[in-house]
């Protein structure tokens, strides 16, 4: 299965995330925000990476535009996971390279789903 990095500021969604992800058989690092996680994919090259947008530090759209102008993270889908539906920001995070999107709170079939979906994208 898939290496998976898991970015939000609750603890409660990173773990409901990472129980999902795991009972489906996928690794899953967690990280609190878009600076701990941009540190995390310096050491390590994920299958997947699904961030929140509304975060301390560094948010989800700063953390994916950083992250999408690395070579080794240029394919790697990232699916954004957020309370946020604004067109805006959906298409400014398309702009910077996220390649979906889920509202919260999220239906566990969903966020599945959309995980298949975008790691079968990344695989072609």
């Amino acid at each position: 299965m898939a290496n998976i990095l898991a970015v939000d500021d609750q603890k409660s969604m990173r773990e409901m995330v990472r129980i999902v992800l795991q009972s489906n058989g996928h690794t899953v690092t967690l990280a609190e925000d878009g600076a701990e996680a941009l540190a995390i994919a310096r050491n390590e090259v994920f299958d997947l990476v699904i961030t929140d947008i509304n975060m301390p530090n560094m948010n989800g759209i700063s953390f994916v535009s950083k992250l999408k102008i690395r070579e080794d993270y240029k394919f790697v889908p990232v699916l954004m996971l957020t309370t946020e539906t604004s067109s805006y920001k959906k298409d400014k995070a398309k702009a910077f390279g996220a390649s979906g999107w889920l509202t919260k709170p999220f239906d566990p079939e969903r966020l599945n789903n959309a995980v298949s979906k975008l790691l079968g994208r990344n695989k072609t």
